[in-house]
């Protein structure tokens, strides 16, 4: 079974391309402020539009309120919001409600107790996503290269398919779909030359070194 790839916080028409390109089957656009990959709706709007038809859209959100939802559904219309903040499950079906687009909800992992919310949140996102915690004081929520024990995933079983992320990259994306067994893999930093400038060259590598297990 081909393995799912997202390419998350593409900001270029060179490097959306790249990922469309090279076969992804998500491609994400980031709004949320303090990250160095945000889109405003419309930016994101203008730019992903050529992805439509081609692969699935994400709007990454963080702890969004309605006026935003309301805003990226209108201009946006992605397939997925990714929520990748403090959200309730409560809050994700207020989401799908206001956006009509389906839930990926990112969930921090650094120890196998983290895993615990994970058995409520499968009931109610369509996706779920494993990143890594980021590092105290971080500003970011994900995108900052960090991974966890990939064999926390070992043996584990969830509803629908998921997302392995954070710290993936071109050198060890196969070695982390070896041990995890992952349907579906997300990167960011892993295909940048610098943060938030994605780099073509790595994002084919990346693409191709997945395709390969």
């Amino acid at each position: 079974m081909k393995t799912a790839i997202k390419i998350c916080g593409l900001t270029t028409a060179q490097t959306l391309d790249a990922a469309l390109d090279g076969g992804a089957d998500f491609v994400g656009a980031v709004v949320f402020a303090k990250s160095p990959r945000h889109l405003a709706p419309e930016a994101a709007a203008r730019l992903f539009e050529r992805a439509r038809g081609r692969a699935k859209i994400v709007a990454v959100t963080v702890d969004p309120d309605d006026g935003l939802l309301e805003e990226i559904a209108r201009v946006l219309r992605p397939d997925f919001i990714q929520l990748h903040g403090a959200e309730t499950p409560a809050r994700a079906e207020q989401v799908r409600a206001v956006t009509g687009a389906g839930v990926i909800k990112a969930l921090p992992i650094r120890h196998g107790d983290d895993f615990f919310a994970a058995d409520e949140w499968d009931y109610h996102a369509d996706h779920l996503m494993f990143d890594a915690k980021p590092p105290e004081g971080s500003v970011l929520p994900g995108g900052v290269g960090h991974s966890f024990d990939w064999t926390l995933l070992a043996d584990r079983a969830f509803r629908h398919d998921w997302f392995l992320a954070g710290g993936l990259n071109p050198d060890n994306v196969a070695e982390a779909l070896r041990i995890t067994g992952a349907p579906m893999v997300d990167v960011s930093s892993g295909v940048e030359s610098a943060p938030g400038v994605k780099d073509p060259d790595r994002i084919a590598a990346f693409i191709q070194n997945a395709r390969r297990t």
